[in-house]
């Protein structure tokens, strides 16, 4: 038996420019974090007792004879390399701290998870970098998803930090060297609420991959604001609420990348959160639901609390760790 931990993340600027359309040609980059929030793989090799081969269970339970027959795209392309290795039955389970769908990165967290634990089986070491790079390789080249390349880095290899996307495809995550002082405060001015709404993020990445073309000004500056997030995270004196109004300023870039973006819904809750004393935030993920982050001061934090009383709040912390194997206890 063997268990994957791997991280949600939440991205905090520079989305969008980690589509492989926009930085194989203009470079890229991201800031954001992962929290201590899991996605949990628990993998086995598969007693042959049973009629079937495979066993996989997420919000689906698969049973079948050969790999080739599954339906989940991310384990039907993980097991057609695994078992060319490996030719006995294997049983998945997934569970997860937060919803799927979103906007938490919560697909590639899967897709890193499942990764991890199917190489810790066979016994195969991997580095955090080959982790990520061959998720990537797997969701935007074999199951063919409309997806950015941040996800896979944050769930491999984990942190506060940024990400650069170089035109060779090439990428490195710098973490932001930080006071445990300065962590904890911006920790205390971060809130997450899920909307409610989940959504197939490949779905809207797809309008604003199209999109790219039409909206260079804004991904220019949405680039530009990881540096000054970085700055001003990095710069004890500043005030983070400055961190608070860029995120402000990015939200409203990310709306215009493409319609399916934002909704009333959204669009309500955030403004809800901004009467309430936020000074910033966004939808978190590609678009279209999922988790709203805000960002406000803690004594605004009850005020924004009843004004969006009937949603649910999730109390999340950044995390340092990535992808990890909690439990490895191989087959004699």
């Amino acid at each position: 038996m063997i268990i994957s931990r791997t991280p949600y993340r939440i991205s905090l600027f520079g989305g969008g420019t980690d589509y492989p359309s926009w930085y194989e040609k203009h470079g890229g980059a991201v800031l954001g974090t992962t929290i201590d929030k899991y996605c949990y793989i628990f993998v086995r090799k598969l007693p042959p007792f049973f009629s079937h081969k495979h066993r996989v269970v997420y919000s689906q339970i698969e049973l079948v004879r050969d790999h080739r027959e599954l339906v989940h795209p991310a384990v039907r392309a993980a097991l057609m390399e695994f078992t060319s290795e490996c030719p006995d039955g294997i049983e998945i389970q997934h569970m997860g701290d937060l919803p799927a769908r979103s906007g938490l990165g919560s697909s590639s967290s899967f897709t890193v998870g499942l990764l991890n634990a199917l190489n810790a089986l066979r016994g195969r070491m991997t580095t955090p970098y080959e982790l990520a790079s061959e998720a990537i390789r797997i969701e935007q080249h074999v199951i063919k998803e409309s997806v950015g390349s941040q996800d896979q880095v944050w769930a491999a290899l984990g942190g506060l930090g940024c990400i650069t996307f170089h035109p060779t495809g090439k990428f490195e995550l710098n973490p932001l060297i930080i006071s445990n002082e300065r962590v904890k405060a911006l920790n205390d001015c971060l809130m997450l609420f899920y909307s409610g709404q989940s959504r197939f993020a490949s779905a809207v990445a797809a309008e604003k991959i199209q999109n790219l073309g039409q909206r260079e000004s804004q991904l220019h500056r949405m680039r530009e604001l990881v540096d000054e997030g970085a700055e001003i995270l990095q710069q004890p004196n500043r005030s983070l609420d400055d961190l608070g109004r860029l995120l402000h300023e990015s939200w409203k870039l990310k709306k215009e990348l493409a319609s399916s973006v934002s909704n009333s819904k959204v669009d309500e809750i955030y403004e809800a959160g901004l009467s309430g004393g936020a000074v910033g935030g966004k939808l978190l993920g590609a678009g279209g639901g999922g988790f709203v982050l805000l960002f406000a001061r803690p004594e605004c934090h009850g005020a924004i609390r009843q004004r969006l009383k009937g949603l649910i709040e999730v109390r999340a912390k950044i995390d340092s760790s990535g992808s990890t194997i909690v439990l490895y206890a191989p087959d004699r």
